[in-house]
Formats: structure tokens, C-alpha cells, sequence
């Protein structure tokens, strides 16, 4: 370690004068004192000799304590090879390319598009032409996706990420859900490629049959016998009125969940005989008429005498809209459930069947099946769904309507079910496997 010559009390005692001064403490150390002209500055300045060459350095350090240790330093450096000159200016390079990354990172950070800005382009540009504005959509995601990965960037996003969504929808036994979501996730990870947004989708690489098992078509439909003994068991399952008619109508007119849910007032003609679903209520946005047998006819006078609306058949509890399209399939479900509910614990099996469970689309098939049982021709059956025409050919130059078909096919439907209604106390016994 340099021999010191200065006390502080000396230090302290420096005043600068009309010349400059140059005050040597040892080990090369040396104060400068500016003249008083350029205002009288104290700083320091270490002279030291590398590959037998004179050097000078100016400090940084402003005290002579630390001005001291940072010259042991230097000399230190001088003993290794290393020019403390040369290494200042590379501290200093270094310090100045780390400050332009760190600058360079904060605007790509800022620039990066989160999974949550990308749904919300995504849903402005595609969402928004579906029927109903991607409100579903984005409710599943509100719920199930942006939760988990709302907050991620787009281009950070992993399969890991994806399959911790669809692992979260398996846990809770939702295998169907899962699978849509994911069908969802990969179609909004595919329009940000389109864009440029990000080069890979993450979701590429996940196999749909993997999440879940491999897809079942689904093919329940209800037997007569079941349809007896709903007949039976509905009026003591505590549903309301507009309930029991959905389920009915769903039966005897072969319509969608969602279409029967939005009906409007302003589309039956009791007159008629007849209910139009408007393009923007139908799957396929054609419109479709259907010809109401008296037994969906009764459904309809039925629900009118406790009509809430005049716009709406079934209102949902804020009275401003129509029902929720889950609704009516909700109440349907907890009715067949194994968990105990709260409130609805003691109506729990009061849906079951023997055949097992249920749901508001069954009620279509089965409606379509009993038209086929009754001798109806599949092309008016499928005119009575309003089913798209699968086969171009078909759909391009077979423009008939079969509407005086269709309206029969309803009539022997809605008779049927006359019938069943009649005869619903000619009860068979469940098999003795069947689930109590």
C-alpha cells in the first residue's frame, strides 16, 4: 500500500488560487486543484507507468479516502497487465451498451402483445361476425384462458401453457369443454400467425384426441318408454312452467336449445299454426319455419298465459333480455346429478332416466328419430332440422322445400306424442341394473 503525505486536516486546508496546483499525496495520488478563474474544483489524478510508458487518470471518486482506495485499486490493476486508462473507458463502454439493452428491452417489452390484447383483436376482427358477437367465446375465456395465460406475451406462450388450460377443464370433468377450448385457443394462436404476430403456434402440437380421449358421437336419444315416464316425472321436478314447455317443445318441434331460448313473441302465428326462427337465431343464419303440430301448438298457448314479456318467451330474471342459452340445459343437468346440490338437492334424480343421461339435444334427435319411425323420408327430416344439404350438388340444384312434408312430419310427431302422454301411466319397470 502507498505511503500517504497528506492529513486530512492538510486536505481540508487546500484553497485554490489563481494557478492551478497539482498536490502530491503518494502512490502516484496527486489532488488537483482547479484555478479560481475556472472555479476552484477539487478532484483527483493517479500518474502510474505501464509498458514503460508515463499515464494519467482522473478519478472518480471525490474524496480522499475513496480517492485512496480506488488509486490501490488502479495500482493493483497496473501490476496485472491491465492499463486502468483503457479499462475506464471499457467500464464505461460496458455500462453504456448495458444501458442501451436495458433501453432496448424496455420498448420491446412494451411492444410485445399480451395473450389478452390478442383475444381482444382476435374477437374484433373475427368474433364479432358470429351470431352472437363472440359472447360466448368470450366468456369460456374470461373463465377457463386469459385467467391463466391472459397476462403472458403472445410470443412467450408454450404447449406447457396450453395444456395447463385443458388439464384445469379434464380435472373438473369437462372433457367436451376441453376439447372446444383448445379448438378455440389453437384458431386465436393461428390468426396471430396469420398476422405476423408470432411465427409458431404454440398449440400445433397438441393432438385434439389426446385431450380428453377420442371425441364419441353422441347418439342418445329417448325411448318411448322414457318419454312416458318424463311425462310423469316432470310436473314433480320443480322446474318452472317455461321450463316444462322448453323441454316439450324442444321434443315436438326438433329446434336447437339456443333457437327455442331466443324466441320471440312477434315470430309465432297462432293463426298459422306456425314459428319462425330468424336467420340471426338459426345455426346455419337461414331462416326456418316450423309448422307447429297441436301438441307444440298447446306448449306455446301454454306458456302465453303466464307470458313476462311482450317481446321475449322466456325472459331471463333481469327481465331486459331473453334467457341465457345454458339455462334450460343447466336446469335439465342438475336434475340428473350425482353431486349434492344446495338448493336442488332433493330434486336431484327427478330427470333421471332409465336410459341414462340427457340433455336438450337428445330431445332433437329423438324428435327426428320418431319422425323416421313414423315412415317420414330422411330429406324431410333433415328439412325439419334445417340442416344445411352436405352435398353440393344437392344444395345447388334440389331447391325444393317439402314444406307440405314438413308440416305432416310435425303433425305425426306431435301425435305421437299425444299418444305417449296418454298412455304415460302404462309404466315398465327400469332393468334391474338401472341406476335409482
Amino acid at each position: 500500500m502507498a505511503a500517504n503525505l497528506l492529513t486530512d486536516k492538510a486536505f481540508r486546508n487546500l484553497k485554490p488560487t489563481d494557478k492551478e496546483q497539482l498536490v502530491k499525496d503518494g502512490g502516484g495520488l496527486f489532488v488537483r486543484i482547479r484555478p479560481i478563474a475556472d472555479g476552484g474544483a477539487i478532484s483527483f489524478r493517479l500518474a502510474y507507468r505501464i509498458n514503460g510508458k508515463q499515464r494519467w487518470v482522473t478519478l472518480k471518486e471525490t474524496t480522499l479516502k475513496k480517492a485512496r482506495e480506488e488509486r490501490d485499486t488502479f495500482k493493483d490493476q497496473v501490476k496485472r497487465g491491465i492499463d486502468p486508462s483503457t479499462e475506464k473507458r471499457l467500464e464505461k463502454e460496458r455500462q453504456r451498451q448495458a444501458q442501451l439493452a436495458e433501453q432496448a428491452e424496455l420498448v420491446r417489452q412494451q411492444a410485445l402483445i399480451t395473450v389478452c390484447d390478442l383475444f381482444e383483436r382476435w374477437a374484433a376482427t373475427d368474433l364479432q361476425n358470429r351470431k352472437d358477437g363472440g359472447k360466448e367465446i368470450r366468456r369460456m375465456f374470461e373463465k377457463d384462458v386469459l385467467p391463466i395465460i391472459g397476462n403472458f406475451a403472445v410470443v412467450d406462450v408454450r404447449k406447457g401453457h396450453i395444456t395447463e388450460i385443458t388439464d384445469a377443464l379434464l380435472l373438473r370433468g369437462v372433457n367436451r369443454m376441453a376439447k372446444l377450448i383448445l379448438a378455440l385457443v389453437r384458431q386465436m394462436f393461428r390468426f396471430a400467425v396469420d398476422r405476423d404476430i408470432i411465427e409458431f403456434d404454440p398449440t400445433a402440437s397438441i393432438r385434439k384426441a389426446k385431450i380428453g380421449g377420442k371425441s364419441v358421437e353422441r347418439d342418445r336419444i329417448l325411448s318411448d318408454d322414457e318419454i312416458r315416464a318424463l311425462f310423469r316425472q316432470l310436473p314433480e321436478a320443480r322446474l318452472m312452467p317455461s321450463s316444462e314447455c322448453a323441454i316439450w317443445i324442444m321434443l315436438s318441434t326438433c329446434c336447437r336449445v339456443g333457437e327455442m331460448s331466443k324466441a320471440k313473441w312477434e315470430h309465432i302465428d297462432f293463426t298459422a299454426k306456425t314459428w319462425l326462427i330468424p336467420d340471426e337465431h338459426s345455426k346455419n343464419g337461414k331462416p326456418h319455419t316450423i309448422y307447429l303440430s297441436d301438441f307444440a301448438l298447446a306448449q306455446f298457448e301454454r306458456l302465453a298465459e303466464f307470458r313476462e314479456s311482450d317481446v321475449w318467451l322466456f325472459m331471463d330474471r333481469s327481465k331486459t333480455t331473453h334467457v341465457c342459452v345454458k339455462s334450460i340445459s343447466k336446469q335439465i343437468k342438475d336434475r340428473q346429478t350425482d353431486r349434492n346440490l344446495s338448493k336442488r338437492s332433493a330434486y336431484k334424480d327427478a330427470l333421471r332416466l332409465t336410459g341414462g343421461k340427457w340433455t336438450p339435444h337428445d330431445l332433437r334427435r329423438t324428435g327426428a328419430t320418431i319422425m323416421g319411425n313414423l315412415g317420414i323420408l330422411p330429406d324431410v327430416i333433415e328439412k325439419c332440422l334445417n340442416h344445411t344439404e352436405q352435398n353440393k350438388m344437392k344444395r345447388i340444384y334440389q331447391r325444393q322445400e317439402f314444406k307440405t312434408e314438413q308440416a305432416d312430419a310435425w303433425r305425426k310427431l306431435g301425435e305421437q306424442l299425444d299418444f305417449l302422454q296418454e298412455d304415460k301411466n302404462n309404466k315398465v319397470l327400469p332393468p334391474a341394473s338401472a341406476k335409482t
